[in-house]
């Protein structure tokens, strides 16, 4: 027969190890932390049945590029006649502002543009954004062999919503007459106070809701307090935002979305590793092996923050902090470690019948006007039953 006290022996012994598994909170429940999602390579765009939304996130560093007329990319370009043209230089005009043609990209795949900006200088971003999504832009294809020109269309898209707070704003576009499917669009903002920063470069989180296609989302750009120390600091940061977002009566709305996704400027860092080491092992292509010095898996895991959400791998280089005009790592005198500071989150509601598959994961590493790198991703929801 065991006795009272050996069943208290055990329990003690119980506890400690949950004190030690990062996995477990203090009642012994179990956290999932932020799961790392493959990338499918194959996108339904084509199916109704299918929402495909394209996020991006960026940290201009108060600065932008000026308007490009010309830009370059090797493509791999569909041509009527049914052939492929393998790396064309591809060179096209009229596209807006350099930096926003490159945040949405050659393709436009996707039903819903959500783009959410940090420390965005004093201009109109959301005008150079619709422009950068006009709706034809002439295409001239210069080959070995020949050059061909070409006036491709891609569909026009409106702004549906916007969520300012001085540097910190957020736009959602969706397909020219799409507005009839955009049903109880809100917009909300919180600052918060932290640590790191110039002046008038808000720290918080701005938020657009909206049902499109009957599927409720709920977009959240935000950025947290700076420095590698600041871990806590932003850990209470997030649970703030989470709790007084959207929120009435202490309900906020966005709990009871179908999904939820945030982007921005987290500012967690590597910690453990020296900037030296980190740099070898990018250079390397070894950066994979930087994930487990990631200051937010950490905090996910312990259930501190993003308990439940999701992610791509990361398979591109850490995103922070570069030397502007270029793809080299930070040579000032901090010789900052690099590191992944700006990400992309999402959650899907078990109960909401909707299944999500992540069709891409990537830095922008083109975009060289900033310390930051942008980050894309695309997101394609299909409803089963909603």
């Amino acid at each position: 027969m065991v006795s009272p006290s050996m069943v208290m022996a055990t329990r003690r012994e119980r506890s400690k190890e949950l004190k030690k598994d990062r996995r477990f909170d203090s009642t012994g429940a179990a956290h999932e932390g932020i799961k790392t999602v493959a990338i499918e390579k194959f996108c339904e765009f084509s199916t109704s049945s299918v929402t495909c939304v394209c996020i991006v996130t960026w940290n201009m560093n108060g600065k932008v590029d000026k308007v490009s007329i010309w830009s370059t990319e090797q493509k791999h370009l569909y041509i009527p006649d049914s052939r492929w043209i393998h790396n064309p230089m591809l060179v096209y005009a009229k596209a807006s502002s350099g930096d926003m043609a490159e945040l949405i990209g050659w393709h436009r795949r996707f039903d819903l543009l959500a783009v959410g900006l940090q420390e965005v200088p004093k201009l109109d971003v959301g005008v150079q954004l619709q422009a950068a999504l006009a709706e034809t832009h002439w295409y001239f294809i210069l080959t070995a062999s020949y050059l061909v020109e070409l006036l491709i269309y891609r569909p026009s898209f409106s702004l549906l919503a916007a969520a300012t707070m001085q540097s910190l704003q957020l736009f959602v576009f969706g397909p020219k007459n799409s507005e009839p499917f955009a049903k109880e669009t809100r917009v909300d903002k919180h600052a918060v106070r932290g640590c790191g920063g110039l002046v008038g470069r808000k720290k918080g989180a701005v938020g657009v809701h909206i049902e499109f296609n009957g599927i409720r989302m709920v977009f959240i750009s935000c950025h947290l307090s700076a420095h590698a120390r600041n871990v806590e600091e932003r850990n209470s940061q997030c649970r703030h935002i989470s709790h007084s977002l959207f929120s009435k009566d202490g309900n906020p709305c966005w709990r009871h979305c179908h999904v939820t996704v945030w982007m921005g400027d987290l500012n967690y860092r590597l910690q453990g590793i020296s900037t030296h080491r980190a740099r070898s092992l990018i250079r390397k292509n070894l950066h994979n092996l930087l994930t487990r010095k990631d200051q937010l898996l950490w905090e996910a895991e312990r259930g501190e923050v993003f308990d439940g959400y999701c992610e791509g791998r990361l398979s591109f280089k850490p995103t922070y902090k570069y030397n502007v005009g270029s793809n080299n790592y930070d040579t000032s005198y901090k010789v900052r470690v690099p590191s992944w500071t700006d990400r992309i989150l999402f959650k899907i509601d078990s109960s909401s019948g909707i299944d999500a598959v992540l069709h891409s994961y990537e830095s922008i590493d083109r975009v060289k006007t900033s310390d930051h790198k942008p980050v894309r991703a695309h997101l394609c929801l299909k409803v089963k039953s909603v």
